[in-house]
């Protein structure tokens, strides 16, 4: 079960801190959520692009350049 961390946790196989997210076992997670070590993590949104005109803007006929 993927958590969030709300404190630091370390063991000999990890390192976590705050904001860490981390895959547990079931039991496991659910002990670190009852000691509020813990929150599920939320699910990551897909990736989504941007699809149309580019905003494109241009430093000519501007007098940027002084």
């Amino acid at each position: 079960m993927l958590l969030k961390m709300l404190t630091g946790l370390s063991g000999p196989l990890f390192s976590l801190a705050p904001g860490d997210e981390y895959d547990f076992d079931d039991a496991e997670a659910e002990r670190l959520k009852a000691a509020e070590f813990a929150i599920d993590a939320e699910p990551k949104a897909p990736a989504t692009t941007k699809r149309g005109k580019a905003d494109v803007v241009s430093s000519n006929g501007d007098d940027a350049g002084g």
